[in-house]
């Protein structure tokens, strides 16, 4: 889904009762973030997936934070923030969880 596609979901409710929409893929060290805000009351709770292959296999975690902002690319910005963050300190560890 493109980055055009997120916004016009988020703002016409296309994703549903609090499902997020993710943005165009970052790679950092081997993984790929998705940020995902989740719109709740006219704020953006920080969101995403992280992926990444285990044994040939490519998994995809969902993360949701308590952290919110009131501007969309504020929180876009600081899901990716948190997401780099969560890979630098559990690593490839993260894939073997089911959310975070």
């Amino acid at each position: 889904m493109g980055l055009g596609n997120f916004f016009k979901s988020i703002f016409s409710g296309a994703a549903g009762a609090g499902q997020p929409e993710p943005s165009e893929p970052v790679d950092y060290k081997g993984f790929s973030i998705e940020a995902a805000p989740i719109n709740e009351d006219g704020k953006y709770r920080s969101a995403g997936f992280i992926s990444g292959e285990v044994s040939g296999e490519t998994k995809r975690i969902q993360f949701i934070r308590a952290d919110q902002n009131v501007e969309l690319q504020a929180a876009i910005d600081h899901s990716i923030a948190k997401a780099q963050q969560i890979i630098d300190e559990q690593g490839a560890s993260l894939l073997n969880k089911t959310h975070l």
